[in-house]
């Protein structure tokens, strides 16, 4: 069985963070890791508060993880500070780490800030350059790529110039009324459109963690960048599709809305 390391930070509601990638991973037919970046007390109306833990025990939880069971894919989500980022990217380097997806978690779906000013900067000069993809939404992606994004002309333009600078392939996540849900991968130099359906759901809280869970997860069983960014947006349509309503706020989707277990009855 493939593996899959989510480094990341947890979200106590279960619809993000840490939870959302094992359920997402684990629906996606590879076993799931974790080390836990930050404790988060929040649910579908907001963050509460965070709690980070310590560089040291974050990179215990990684050694214990690559000296046991080396993943052959790992997904990187919250990471609030610069010294947690500079632990992930030097572990990483150390181990030698493929198939790393980064999901430059800056603002949660409540529109809470989960990155200090600095982390940015270090996120994108330690962990970018090792990532094989990286999945920023469009706010985040205008942060990147210090420009604004109005339509999928920007989103291309965006895209290249993160990829230009950073060096690893780019894909900007529509689905902030930009367009109906398209996403713009960029490999390369290469442009690459993912055509995806508006689904009329106000639910969804964790789907940036969960789409690059799925990407990590795919990659983890030898897809190629293309592919498992197309498996992915399949299983988010599904979840989301599967109408789950739970949570006063922006709830979470169904990530188990393909379990067909037994067990499950």
């Amino acid at each position: 069985m493939k593996t899959a390391l989510s480094i990341a930070g947890s979200d106590s509601s279960g619809g993000a963070g840490i939870q959302a990638d094992l359920k997402t991973m684990t629906l996606n037919g590879v076993f799931a890791m974790s080390a836990i970046t930050a404790l988060t007390a929040q649910n579908t109306t907001g963050v509460r508060s965070i709690e980070e833990v310590s560089p040291s025990f974050l990179k215990d939880q990684i050694d214990a993880v690559f000296e046991d069971i080396y993943p052959d894919a790992v997904k990187i989500g919250m990471v609030a500070s610069s010294e947690l980022i500079k632990t992930i990217a030097e572990r990483l380097r150390f181990y030698k780490a493929k198939n790393i997806v980064a999901d430059p978690v800056m603002v949660a779906t409540s529109g809470s800030a989960l990155l200090k000013t600095d982390a940015v900067e270090t996120l994108a000069k330690e962990i970018f350059p090792i990532a094989a993809i990286i999945t920023p939404n469009i706010p985040e992606a205008e942060i990147l790529s210090s420009m604004k994004i109005e339509n999928e002309k920007n989103m291309i333009e965006a895209a290249k110039k993160i990829e230009n600078e950073y060096g690893c392939a780019v894909l900007v996540k529509g689905g902030h009324s930009i367009n109906d849900a398209n996403d713009i991968l960029c490999k390369k130099g290469e442009i690459k459109t993912f055509t995806g359906k508006r689904i009329d759901n106000p639910n969804t809280h964790g789907t940036g963690c969960t789409l690059s869970s799925a990407i990590a997860s795919n990659l983890a069983k030898g897809y190629s960048i293309e592919d498992s960014i197309q498996k992915a947006k399949d299983y988010i349509s599904g979840a989301l599709s599967a109408g789950l309503d739970l949570g006063k706020g922006s709830g979470p989707m169904n990530h188990a809305f393909d379990l067909k277990s037994v067990f499950a009855e």
